[in-house]
């Protein structure tokens, strides 16, 4: 599957890129280590072309440089893939799960079916935990996956997002608002916005908390549980057993992919 077929003559460089529903999470790699990451939307990224030409010409001189990739929006990849042959010296994206291997194995029906940002954050997980862990992205949609002691990937559940479940409720009922969802100050909401809120934002932390526990019945023990995604924070303040929030681990992933595709390539 690699399109690395040699490993490169010059030391590599790359850009690894999270294109999620909503956001584009983006970071630099060189010298087998991460450097610092931004997120912004699409429409951002093409108002502000100049960043994306700035972070590829930022990467070290000399090195062999690649543009990493991990989506789960075809059209959103195809316009970032557009904006990179415009900005980044006609380089054409790589683009994991048909370029190059995903980081992680998957027991599960469909690999292929599996969106790579949820085996990106597997592996990055099971690397931090070095052992079986739960990794959680909260963003449009809320993943809770699995991954086993021998770090495999074995599934997970799917639930509709923060912002998702709000607008699901204002859109498909007569007189509910659309609401913001922040941490509720109180267990109960004295209003209609405040009552979305408590139900919205306590019932993601109560869902976290049942499915990690029924993992953990499952396989016998409490596995380390790592919050991803923008709402991330917000939930971990709330659910104290939260082990870890890694705001970047989805792009700690791509790296692990890119740098596995690295070391399989043959040498020249």
């Amino acid at each position: 599957m690699s399109v690395i077929v040699h490993r490169p003559a010059a030391p590599a460089s790359a850009l690894l890129v999270d294109i999620g529903n909503t956001t584009i999470g983006m970071a630099s790699w060189y010298e087998g280590r991460i450097h610092p990451f931004r997120q912004l939307s699409l429409e951002e990224l093409e108002q502000e072309p100049a960043w994306l030409s700035q972070a590829w010409n930022d990467l070290p001189e000399g090195s062999e440089r690649f543009v990493v990739t991990s989506s789960v929006s075809p059209p959103r990849y195809d316009a970032f893939a557009r904006l990179v042959a415009r900005h980044c010296d006609e380089t054409d994206p790589v683009l994991i799960g048909r370029d190059i291997e995903a980081p992680i194995r998957a027991n599960v029906l469909a690999p292929d079916k599996v969106g790579t940002d949820r085996l990106c954050s597997a592996a990055a997980a099971h690397q931090v935990a070095r052992g079986a862990c739960v990794v959680a992205s909260f963003g449009t949609a809320l993943t809770i996956d699995l991954v086993s002691d021998d770090a495999v990937f074995m599934g997970g559940a799917i639930l509709p997002g923060m912002a998702t479940a709000a607008r699901a409720l204002h859109e498909h009922t007569a007189l509910l608002p659309d609401v913001v969802v922040t941490r509720p100050g109180e267990p109960w909401g004295t209003s209609t916005v405040e009552a979305i809120r408590v139900g919205v934002f306590c019932g993601l932390v109560g869902a976290l908390r049942e499915i990690t526990e029924r993992y953990a019945t499952r396989i016998g023990k409490w596995p380390m549980l790592i919050l991803t995604g923008g709402d991330a924070p917000a939930i971990a303040d709330m659910a104290d057993f939260t082990d870890r929030v890694i705001p970047d681990l989805c792009l700690r992933g791509v790296a692990l992919a890119f740098e596995k595709a690295l070391h399989d390539a043959a040498p020249r």
